[in-house]
């Protein structure tokens, strides 16, 4: 959620812009989605920092900021946003494991749903990439 309108705001290709801003508003359902979790295990939700996404999300500002070159710039966001993505397929494949293991298919199942659509929202971003952004290199003559 913190990340993305940045990565909005700075990309330049609009088939990019969409998809994040597709992503945005599908990650406000995934809150809502972990919301819904918690209730069904009667705690609270709370946030807590966490180092990793932080420095993935860290690396990304960097890499977008020392990039003036449009179809580049467009290439770093799509590789920062596919890592942001990566690091929740991960996390939400180990809390369906852990709720099914701890015989919480309810949770399972409601996790599910965000897994599969951080799933999608990564193949759109390879399409993306592959159609748009990271077009072939002409040979230097």
């Amino acid at each position: 959620m913190k990340s993305l309108p940045g990565m909005i705001k700075t990309a330049q290709d609009t088939q990019l812009k969409q998809g994040l801003q597709a992503d945005f508003k599908e990650t406000e359902n995934h809150v809502q989605r972990l919301e819904e979790v918690f209730q069904m295990i009667g705690q609270n939700p709370r946030s807590t920092n966490c180092p990793a996404i932080d420095g993935i999300i860290e690396e990304a500002k960097d890499v977008t900021g020392e990039v003036d070159e449009t179809d580049v710039l467009d290439a770093a966001i799509i590789a920062a946003a596919q890592a942001i993505e990566h690091y929740e397929i991960t996390r939400y494949g180990s809390l369906i494991a852990w709720a099914t293991r701890l015989g919480r298919g309810d949770a399972a199942r409601v996790l599910e749903q965000t897994l599969n659509e951080e799933k999608a929202a990564d193949k759109r971003l390879t399409t993306i990439a592959e159609s748009k952004v990271a077009r072939p290199v002409r040979p230097l003559a």
